[in-house]
């Protein structure tokens, strides 16, 4: 098993946001955590990778037990982590905010280079010397994801991928993260296009209020409905 969480419980001051949320994700598997806006998704992939300080439960990476490890270590171990926001460095060019991502190889990941990131991505593979802050959001969350690539993690959390993406970049998406599974990589997806989730999911989570409420592949949510319009309906 690549990640399991067990038990997670997350705090922001007084407030109590996670209950005893669990999930695992196995090698080579994509899978959805799937919610509606202030559901916790954000908040649960940012307790894995030790950005919430008040925090309690299990959690294991590649066999380790990373549950008080700092972020940097967790991320040193072959944890990436994709946030909403897109923080890339404005001012630095496609081609050295890759450079900024760089980490060694790692015996159980692919290897990920800048030329075959940009073959993942074509797009950013056309603007190397552009900065940043010249792309457009779709762009730049494409560099956000190759940028964590190239620190060749074996496991990636991406929150909210497909958000505010024309169609056209989100089946670029759709197509980069099917090539990452197919080179090796874990990938945790927290989304609300349920849509996008079927194009790319093997299982499903769903989290509403901050717990655990169903768990099953793709075609089992599907023939759910009443699951699917409960918890994920807008």
């Amino acid at each position: 098993m690549k990640l399991a969480v067990e038990k997670l419980n997350a705090y922001y001051g007084p407030a109590h946001i996670l209950f005893d949320v669990g999930f695992a994700v196995g090698a080579g598997e994509v899978v959805a955590l799937l919610g509606r806006n202030g559901a916790g998704k954000s908040t649960t992939f940012r307790s894995i990778v030790g950005l919430v300080e008040q925090r309690r439960g299990r959690i294991m990476f590649e066999g380790a037990d990373v549950s008080s490890s700092p972020t940097h270590e967790i991320v040193r171990r072959g944890l990436g982590y994709v946030p909403e926001e897109r923080r890339i460095f404005t001012d630095l060019t496609v081609t050295e905010n890759l450079e900024v991502g760089r980490q060694p190889k790692r015996a159980n990941a692919p290897h990920w280079t800048a030329e075959k990131l940009f073959a993942l991505f074509p797009n950013l593979g056309e603007m190397r010397d552009r900065p940043g802050g010249r792309m457009s959001g779709g762009e730049q969350q494409m560099l956000t994801i190759a940028r964590t690539l190239m620190g060749n993690p074996s496991l990636v959390l991406l929150d909210e991928p497909s958000e505010g993406l024309a169609p056209r970049i989100v089946e670029q998406m759709v197509d980069a993260i099917l090539t990452m599974k197919r080179e090796g990589v874990s990938i945790v997806v927290s989304e609300q296009n349920l849509h996008f989730a079927r194009l790319i999911c093997d299982r499903a989570y769903i989290i509403e209020r901050g717990q655990i409420c169903f768990e099953g592949t793709m075609a089992e949510l599907d023939a759910r409905p009443e699951i699917r319009d409960a918890h994920l309906s807008l």
